[in-house]
Order: structure tokens, then sequence, then C-alpha cells
């Protein structure tokens, strides 16, 4: 299994999906920002690495752009060098236009993750060859008004088979990639980690260490107190990072 076969896997299961409710539309990046996507995954993904961190799904001014997990514009083209063609959405909401590289928004979250990994490492190279950065859920869900709606505050007869995909992807990133430490951004990518380490017994005998970090959004007061040195402190703590 490569992590091209595990991403294709994810974005069929994915799109088989139904959607209600408060959810009035569902974009999938890893359909039509597929190019960039894979060129990450050429480029950074590939082999073992050591430390996984994930998030929870894509953000609108982010990977729904980009193809690229917090894939804020900036990091993206002038630290990752990506910059690929991006198609639209099937059925593209009004108030969430998808522009791709075009789009003038700055994902907050993105530009604190990159921008600490790329104060701390200096070139991806240096980065990737240790770590890698995904999300759980490849879905963006937005509501009527164009809000932004989150995986986690879906009912349990749509969130049940939405995890159930994305469980058996995650699964086979960390089989893939046997990292030694995986880094939860936010309380729910950590509550996601820990049960598949729970329920794997290949996974759970080779002990990796799990943890979260402060997830970067703006919406969080924490974050926007200090949130590299939240970061630094906890991945020091850890061991993850030596200082």
């Amino acid at each position: 299994m490569t992590i091209h076969t595990l991403t294709q896997q994810l974005a069929d299961d994915v799109d088989a999906l139904l959607f209600g409710g408060k959810v009035a539309q569902v974009y999938n990046p890893l359909r039509y920002a597929e190019k960039p996507h894979t060129r990450y995954l050429d480029r950074f993904g590939k082999g073992k690495k050591k430390i996984l961190f994930l998030g929870m799904n894509p953000g609108p001014w982010g990977m729904a752009q980009t193809g690229v997990p917090f894939g804020e514009i900036a990091a993206v083209t002038e630290w990752l060098g990506i910059n690929d063609k991006v198609s639209k959405p099937f059925h593209e909401h009004p108030k969430r236009p998808v522009t791709g590289f075009a789009c003038t928004r700055s994902e907050v979250s993105g530009r604190r993750l990159w921008g600490l990994f790329s104060s701390r490492f200096s070139t991806p190279d240096k980065f990737f060859r240790d770590h890698y950065v995904a999300n759980y859920c490849p879905l963006v869900f937005m509501e009527d008004s164009g809000k932004n709606f989150t995986p986690d505050k879906l009912p349990k007869a749509e969130s049940a088979p939405l995890y159930e995909a994305c469980d058996r992807h995650l699964t086979g990133l960390i089989e893939l990639m046997e990292p030694e430490y995986l880094i939860g951004v936010g309380n729910f990518a950590l509550k996601r980690l820990e049960k598949i380490v729970q329920n794997n017994d290949t996974i759970r005998r080779k002990n990796p260490v799990t943890a979260s970090i402060l997830h970067p959004s703006p919406a969080s007061p924490a974050a926007n107190r200090g949130w590299d040195s939240a970061v630094l402190e906890k991945m020091s703590a850890i061991g993850a990072w030596q200082e």
C-alpha cells in the first residue's frame, strides 16, 4: 500500500457519503485540488517519519484552496514550493469560492503552523526528513450561510461512516510511516489518534507517544498568547524536539 493508494481510497470513500442537516455544501479538495495535493505527497510523503502531526479537516482559506494540509497560500508557495493548478468543486458555494493560489485570504492557523516549522527547520527537506503533516478528514463542510462547519458537530449517523473511512486511512498512514510520535493539532485529532492506537494491535505494540499541541486557530485565546512558545514547550516536554 502506498500513500497515493491510501489517498485515492479515502477520496473514493468520502465521495460516497451523504450529509444533511446544517451541512449545505461539501468540498473534497482531494479531487479539485488533486494536482497540488499529489505534489505534496510526492515531495514530502515518502518514507518513514519520526513525527506525524494531525489536524482535523481543511480550513476554508487553507487546504480548501491549495490541497495542502494547513495550506496557507504564502507558506505553500514560498516555503513548500507548490503552486499547481486548482480546479473548482463540482458544486461551489457562492460565499465560499475556490480560487486556488489566487486566493487573497490568509489562513492564520496555517500561517502559524508552517511559520513555526520553517523558523525551526529552515528548509522543507529538513522538516520532512522526520515529520509529516496530515488532516484526519479531507472534507470541507459549510452551512447555508457559508459558515464553516466542523466534522465533530455532525450527527452520529453521518459521522460514523465518515470516521470509519478516515480511521482506515489514518491507520494505513501510521502503518506506512511508523512514526514514534503521534501529535494531534488540537483535542479532536488527539482523540482520533488515541482510538487508532487503542484499536490496532500492530500500532499499539510499537507504543508511539501520543500527545496534542494547542490548535493554532485565532479563535483560541490561548493560541493568541504565544502559540509558538506553547508548542515548543510541549514538543520538548514529550522528548520529540530537543533544544
